[in-house]
């Protein structure tokens, strides 16, 4: 009997709980968009590298890249150049610290001669370390 009270009592009363579905709904559609749009951000400058075995970058703190796109548009550090320019804004870059490597970052599509007379114009600047070629890991 007294199962049977309590029951009845309980039946009465509305629950208090909050319905967190549109809060987790919100959370992961959030999520789902921010998985997106990060490699977008970070990927500004598309470049298909070329497979290779060694893996030269990142044994610097500090690189200078140069960027070379399938369209042939040059960049520096992330920042768009002429060729006109390129030796130019490297030489400033290599006044503040010299003996620094820089990679050539090439797709795979461009000519072979238009990647070969970046690296060479890159060899005439003095200061430089090195001119290295930045392969994908195969």
């Amino acid at each position: 009997m007294k199962y049977a009270l309590y029951r009845r009592r309980r039946t009465g009363v509305r629950s208090q709980e909050i319905s967190l579905t549109p809060l987790i709904d919100t959370a992961l559609t959030l999520l789902i968009i921010f998985m997106v749009t990060t490699p977008m951000m970070h990927n500004a400058i598309k470049v298909n590298l070329p497979e290779g075995k060694s893996n030269e970058a990142g044994k610097t703190q500090q690189e200078l890249v140069v960027y070379l796109t399938t369209d042939e548009q040059l960049f520096f550090n992330g920042v768009p150049v002429t060729k006109d320019n390129l030796i130019a804004t490297v030489q400033n870059a290599v006044e503040k610290q010299s003996g620094r490597p820089v990679f050539v970052k090439a797709d795979e599509k461009v000519n072979y001669g238009a990647v070969m007379q970046v690296v060479n114009n890159l060899k005439m600047v003095g200061g430089i370390e090195y001119v290295g070629m930045a392969t994908k890991r195969a």
